[in-house]
């Protein structure tokens, strides 16, 4: 009895390890298919983020740097002479040369013109000729008392926010009938063409017609301008705000 019992016993053991091996078997078989069935992918990518390639280097602006100036020049200034009794007369800016056609047509027009370019001079409180014209006895004869303005008297020219004050250094003659003449008057060292200005300086120009009329020079040229020329020569000495 005890034999049959054990014999079955081990034949029970044999079957399940038999079993076994069948099943594990058979989960390789198809663990090896799936893998050789399932298609390639990819690495799953880090969750750290990808260096960034670096922005392309600009090249620096064109442009210059500001550079501190004064304001551009206004087209419109104004003189004031106290030894005369002149205060704010207006002065327009132009281009050309002293007393030329555009310049004799702003002094009809009752103002004082000032010209600008080659045969011109600068702007007020620049370095150079500033150069200033207007009638003595027409059209409201702004420069009737020119020639007895003295040595260290004071001219006063507001232009924008700035004021100029030049003091009178000497008195020239300026002839229109003379090429030599009319390039020292325009020098932008006045009287002396071909020398560099170092300072500001002022003229002041007027023409001489009761003089030229009391020696009998009648001459005019085609603007009526008469042949000779009283100007008044300064330098700057002060500049203050308005």
């Amino acid at each position: 009895m005890v034999g049959i019992r054990t014999l079955t016993a081990l034949l029970a053991t044999a079957l399940l390890v038999v079993l076994s091996g069948c099943a594990q078997q058979e989960s390789a078989e198809q663990d090896s298919a799936e893998s050789a069935s399932s298609p390639t992918r990819s690495p799953v990518p880090s969750s750290s983020p990808s260096p960034s390639l670096a922005p392309p280097s600009v090249a620096p602006s064109t442009s210059p740097a500001p550079v501190p100036s004064s304001s551009p020049e206004p087209r419109r200034s104004f003189v004031s002479i106290p030894a005369l009794g002149l205060r704010d007369f207006p002065v327009l800016r132009y281009r050309g040369h002293p007393d030329d056609g555009p310049g004799t047509g702003i002094q009809n027009g009752g103002a004082m013109a000032s010209p600008r370019g080659p045969r011109g001079g600068t702007g007020p409180g620049v370095v150079g000729n500033f150069i200033v014209s207007g009638h003595r006895t027409s059209h409201t004869a702004p420069l009737a008392d020119l020639p007895s303005l003295a040595l260290g008297d004071r001219v006063r020219v507001r232009s924008g926010d700035q004021v100029f004050v030049y003091r009178i250094t000497g008195t020239r003659s300026t002839s229109f009938r003379s090429p030599a003449s009319l390039a020292r008057q325009s020098a932008a060292v006045p009287g002396r063409p071909g020398l560099d200005p170092t300072r500001p300086m002022i003229t002041l120009s007027t023409c001489a017609t009761p003089e030229d009329h009391a020696v009998g020079n009648y001459w005019s040229d085609e603007f009526g301008n008469p042949e000779h020329r009283i100007d008044k020569i300064g330098v700057l000495v002060a500049t203050r705000p308005r």
